[in-house]
């Protein structure tokens, strides 16, 4: 067997294993053990192989998600370098009354900014004002993120394989333009039943969402698939995240961009009751 053939098994089978924990409703073990802990490069190759199969059954990609690009989640999940995740239209659950329970298998939140593009980010440097012109507005953001692999007992290739642990995701109604604020001054301030469990700023986000933005616009052109206008783009938690308790109302203050929320259905075996009357979104 070559080498390019044995990398090749080694990405069927670290898909496979990840896409059946999404199929048992049951967390898998690392894949590391099959890619190793530092091929970040094998990572992606699993994670472009799930894009693959997942299109091939009628996903559509609307957008990316940056992951790990705030200090204290690095710490959380024991990693030190951001990646980057593949968005479909399903995981968009803005307007749903509750977050989709079966959907997930371990969740969390993070808040954060999100840019939608007008603009493919494909050719030239992509320097900060290249990357600016491309934004046609941005919008307050919750991120449920989730991991397949048991425990959240993630390296960095577990993570990367598994599409940057990405789950579901929210968007708020209040659009602003980049001339209106400036995103690296954002104070974020997130709330589980009016309990604060989770604040930071903008610049806890690679120094700045939209260095962020950077970030994941010439890494995701390196790795062949280049940002695209109309494109959502969720660039990373501004504080560390939070478990998705059941039946927890979770709101996040995002400074100018406003407020977002998301209303976790509650745990029918712990007699924990809500109404479930409020749409998650905006607040």
């Amino acid at each position: 067997m070559s080498l390019g053939e044995f990398r090749a098994q080694i990405v069927a089978q670290s898909a496979d294993r990840i896409l059946s924990a999404s199929r048992t409703r049951q967390p898998v073990e690392p894949v590391r053990n099959l890619l190793g802990s530092d091929d970040i490069a094998l990572a992606y190759a699993v994670q472009q192989e799930l894009t693959r199969r997942r299109e091939a059954a009628g996903g559509v990609v609307v957008g990316r998600k940056i992951g790990l690009t705030s200090p204290s989640v690095q710490r959380q999940l024991g990693v030190n370098q951001p990646d980057f995740g593949v968005l479909f239209a399903d995981m968009d659950v803005t307007g749903a009354v509750v977050v989709p329970p079966g959907r997930l298998l371990q969740p969390r939140v993070e808040a954060e900014v999100a840019f939608v593009l007008k603009e493919d980010l494909v050719e030239g440097e992509l320097h900060e004002e290249q990357i600016r012109h491309a934004v046609d507005y941005c919008v307050a953001a919750l991120e449920i993120v989730d991991s397949r692999i048991a425990n959240w007992d993630i390296a960095i290739t577990d993570t990367v394989a598994d599409n940057a642990s990405s789950g579901l995701f929210i968007l708020a109604d209040k659009q602003l333009g980049l001339e209106q604020f400036v995103p690296a001054d954002i104070e974020m301030r997130m709330y589980a039943d009016d309990t604060l469990v989770s604040e930071g700023t903008g610049t806890a986000c690679l120094g700045g969402p939209l260095a962020a933005l950077g970030w994941l616009a010439r890494t995701a052109r390196d790795y062949g698939s280049p940002l695209e206008a109309g494109q959502i783009v969720l660039s990373g938690a501004l504080g560390p995240m939070v478990p998705a308790v059941p039946g927890a109302l979770i709101r996040a203050d995002v400074g100018p961009l406003g407020s977002v929320s998301a209303l976790f259905a509650p745990d029918v075996d712990s007699g924990r009751d809500r109404s479930c009357s409020r749409r998650v979104g905006s607040t």
